[in-house]
């Protein structure tokens, strides 16, 4: 089997509009808080200079979004309250939803603003896929080669409203994006708002999950790496966050050989 990796780093250097606090304790400074922990906490006196070099272990503190990096949304995201019942949120979910089989649909010529029907459908065409329930979608937007930078966050294509629930109506359970957001940008729904008066081109990818429980994934990298549309799995086991509206995963696709 080959593995093929779909996952963003989480990394401080990139930007984000809430930037990424990451905090590294060295395994010098490790053996001082341990010895120090172990004093207050316990009464246990240790010279940090009895250990090998001086050193324990390292520690990382990250200051960050669930929504940074590669990540899953549960239903809690999209609302307080869904026509289905409770949203549940991401250490709810069935994890049979994160490893199946899966097809990416090539949408680097949507360029910048919303996805319909008629483009999902032709794609699907396409590749010749008949879409089975539970399985993943994946959407290749190429926004991805975007990441860490500004315009990650505003040029990139989104689904509208009527495509999710196509995808919905197949069985599909999990899209992911190598965008952003599943729905279009921030700035071009805005302005279609404001000259349609339309509240229905506000955050439609998103809020078709107040009416029909579904995740996502999203700002997804590497889809140009997988060698065919299907053929093979997606892994997106999300990090499970009691109580939480999105989860990291590491996701990867599963190519048998």
């Amino acid at each position: 089997m080959h593995l093929i990796d779909l996952s963003q780093p989480v990394d401080a250097d990139g930007w984000e509009p809430d930037p990424v606090v990451h905090e590294i304790m060295t395994p010098a400074e490790g053996a001082r808080h341990m010895c120090e922990e172990m004093r207050l906490h316990f009464g246990i006196e240790f010279d940090p200079a009895d250990l090998p070099g001086g050193e324990l272990l390292s520690l990382d503190t990250l200051t960050l979004t669930s929504h940074t990096g590669t990540h899953v949304d549960a239903p809690s995201h999209y609302g307080s309250a869904g026509e289905y019942g409770r949203p549940r949120t991401i250490d709810e979910m069935p994890l049979d939803w994160f490893l199946r089989p899966a097809v990416v649909l090539d949408l680097t010529d949507a360029g910048t603003g919303v996805i319909g029907v008629d483009r999902i459908e032709k794609e699907l065409a396409r590749t010749g896929y008949r879409v089975q329930p539970l399985d993943i979608v994946l959407l290749h937007t190429g926004a991805s080669r975007h990441a860490g930078t500004p315009r990650y966050f505003t040029d990139f294509a989104g689904l509208d409203g009527p495509a999710v629930d196509h995808l919905l109506d197949l069985g599909v359970r999990v899209i992911g994006t190598d965008a952003w957001s599943l729905d279009a940008p921030f700035g071009h729904m805005i302005r279609a708002y404001q000259e349609t008066g339309d509240p229905a081109v506000l955050w439609p990818a998103h809020f078709a999950g107040r009416r029909r429980e579904y995740c996502q994934i999203e700002r997804l990298t590497g889809l140009e790496r997988l060698p065919a549309p299907y053929g093979f799995r997606v892994s997106a086991l999300p990090v499970k966050i009691a109580g939480a509206g999105a989860g990291w995963t590491r996701a990867v696709a599963l190519v048998d050989e």
